[in-house]
């Protein structure tokens, strides 16, 4: 299994340059079973990360893009009633699906925010009533603009939580530009990426981290970090 991570970590390093750290990091947060927020400034690559990701992964895809009009209904899906069957259909949203993009999702309501919550903690929907279990695996990339933009709403401390891991991807080191400047089309290349991993393999990993032992220094260690964050403002 070690070779093919590596494998797929050098795969979508072909078209998200000189992050390497950023790509292992993002691995990790989907084997884990957590969901994953980057915040960083338009244009640094996260759309393409995330697209490399499914690629490389083979899950479905879905990108949702938030604006200030989107409603829950847009996300989830919607029951219409059928008049040729004379009665009520379900018609799943975008997050019936593997890995979800949820791009700028700092630029809708708080209302719209709270859809994905129920979906990245249990991995089901409710929706008229009913639950619905979600796809496995289920992963949400969720992108955010600096709150300093014009247009954002911060999310909040229930929609945070929600989150495994928290990144930036930052702007390339030099070498990485010029090859961003040299081929201009890096997202072009996707479709050309190689799947390494499946689902089988996903979640295999994702049952092999509960096997990980951790010593009782670092349990001190994490929970001297903690507790610090519950004293300190």
């Amino acid at each position: 299994m070690h070779d093919k991570i590596e494998t797929a970590v050098a795969e979508i390093g072909k078209v998200v340059f000189g992050k390497e750290k950023q790509i292992r990091l993002s691995l990790c947060c989907l084997f884990a079973g957590g969901h994953l927020l980057m915040e960083d400034k338009p244009g640094m690559g996260k759309t393409t990360l995330s697209q490399a990701l499914a690629k490389v992964l083979g899950l479905e895809y879905s990108r949702i893009q938030f604006t200030s009009d989107l409603l829950p209904a847009d996300i989830l899906g919607v029951t219409i009633y059928d008049q040729n069957q004379a009665k009520f259909s379900f018609h799943p949203g975008p997050v019936f699906s593997n890995l979800i993009l949820a791009d700028e999702i700092n630029r809708t309501t708080p209302k719209t925010q709270s859809a994905l919550l129920e979906a990245m903690e249990e991995k089901q929907v409710s929706v008229d009533g009913e639950t619905r279990k979600l796809p496995d695996p289920f992963f949400v990339i969720a992108t955010q603009n600096p709150t300093s933009f014009a247009g954002t709403y911060p999310l909040p401390e229930s929609q945070l939580d929600r989150f495994l891991m928290r990144l930036k991807i930052g702007y390339p080191d030099p070498v990485a530009e010029r090859e961003l400047l040299i081929n201009s089309e890096e997202r072009a290349g996707i479709d050309d990426l190689k799947q390494c991993l499946d689902a089988s393999d996903i979640k295999t990993l994702h049952n092999s981290i509960n096997e990980v032992q951790a010593t009782d220094s670092l349990l001190d260690y994490l929970q001297r970090l903690v507790a610090y964050t519950r004293q300190d403002d």
